[in-house]
């Protein structure tokens, strides 16, 4: 299991766990300090993002799709913070 802590600007932490098949994402936790509301949307975007290559750009693209797809409020980080904590724990592609 692949760990990361992000701090973004403005003092919220983002932190993740993930495990990788060939540069994808195979599975993916992610909690921390900000606020998604609904909160069981956290899930749903962990879900979404399997299988999703770790590139900081596809990654920020698939997160900001979900997010408007599934009418979900994000406090406290933006899609780019999440690509960039994903990118750290992940060894991929900025």
């Amino acid at each position: 299991m692949l760990r990361a802590e992000y701090k973004v600007e403005g003092g919220k932490l983002i932190k993740v766990q993930l495990t990788k098949q060939n540069d994808k994402i195979g599975s993916i936790k992610i909690t921390g300090d900000f606020f998604m509301h609904p909160e069981e949307a956290i899930e749903g975007l962990e879900i979404a993002l399997i299988g999703c290559p770790i590139n900081e750009i596809v990654l920020a693209s698939t997160i900001r799709n979900f997010i408007n797809e599934n009418k979900v409020i994000l406090l406290g980080a933006t899609p780019e913070d999440f690509a960039k904590c994903i990118i750290k724990a992940g060894g991929g592609s900025g």
